[in-house]
């Protein structure tokens, strides 16, 4: 997954604003105690940061 399609998957699923806030305030156990933003500039794979903001929100299997 390419981070552009990561920004589209989070400005869907909660907003464009909110997205945004998630990606930069929400830290997050499954990525190491790291924001989304700060995983993606750590290298993690967009996938893996996706599926873990997915569980940590809920987001329904269908929209994953």
């Amino acid at each position: 997954m390419r981070i552009t399609m990561f920004r589209k998957l989070m400005a869907n699923e909660f907003g464009q604003v909110r997205a945004e806030m998630v990606a930069r305030d929400h830290v997050l156990s499954a990525l190491g105690g790291r924001t989304p933003d700060q995983a993606l500039e750590a290298g993690l794979p967009a996938k893996e940061i996706w599926l873990a903001v997915c569980d940590a929100f809920d987001v329904p299997e269908q929209r994953r």
